[in-house]
């Protein structure tokens, strides 16, 4: 009889606990999206809001993210509670014009746009053998869905957009890069920025600025809780 096939094995190690385990950027913006939340509705000050951020930023480990949150409301729903649907990959059907409501073009030169202004339904962006910039970090989203034809021959064209929206994109490169980091916002009304085009010879890129927020989001939020409360009221 052979003895060694018989002997036991030994079990193999337990997984560590959650807590433990290493925290990735996944983790510390869900943490910061519910510090952010906790802040806008005067749970926190300023200053513990900062203060808590900064550890956010430090933190190693899941169960050390969980500190900063432990006494807040949004911590204790659950991820089901906070599940969302992700953004379509596409826009809606009619949602958007065929016409744009602004033409941005550089051609041997460079355009920018940029600061508090609002965001059109769809914007064109041209450059040949020039630069265009279109940043939204700081613009108004007067509509949920926004579409960016983008076209760089010879050329860039850079798109930044606030961290807290959906960003889709589908184009490609000829001898050239397009690059859209795709995401989807963790808030259910965030605005979808849709990047289209192509980069021949030059590049198409579109990026979240960090630390850039649509600021208005959660008033939005709150109005069409109003509206809907109103509306339940009056019937």
């Amino acid at each position: 009889m052979d003895l060694q096939k018989h002997a036991p094995q030994p079990e193999p190690p337990a997984p560590p606990p959650v807590s433990e385990l290493r925290a990735s950027d996944a983790d510390r913006d869900r943490i910061a999206d519910m510090l952010r939340e906790a802040l806008a509705e005067g749970r926190l000050t300023a200053e513990e809001h900062a203060e808590r951020v900064e550890g956010v930023l430090a933190a190693k480990t899941v169960g050390e993210l969980d500190v900063f949150v432990r006494d807040l409301p949004a911590a204790h729903e659950g991820r089901a509670g906070r599940a969302y649907a992700p953004a379509p990959h596409r826009p809606e059907a009619g949602a958007i014009p065929a016409d744009p409501d602004e033409n941005v073009v550089a051609v041997f030169s460079g355009a920018v746009r940029k600061g508090r202004r609002r965001a059109g339904r769809r914007i064109h962006a041209w450059a040949v053998f020039g630069s265009v910039e279109i940043d939204l970090s700081e613009a108004i989203f007067e509509y949920q869905q926004v579409v960016i034809k983008a076209f760089a021959v010879f050329g860039s064209v850079e798109v930044r957009v606030p961290e807290n929206v959906s960003l889709r994109g589908m184009g490609g490169g000829v001898l050239g890069n397009f690059e859209v980091d795709t995401r989807d916002s963790a808030e259910a009304e965030a605005p979808v920025v849709y990047v289209d085009g192509w980069a021949v010879l030059g590049s198409v890129e579109a990026r979240p600025r960090r630390g850039k927020i649509v600021a208005d989001l959660l008033d939005r939020v709150h109005r069409k809780v109003d509206r809907s409360l109103r509306k339940h009221l009056d019937h």
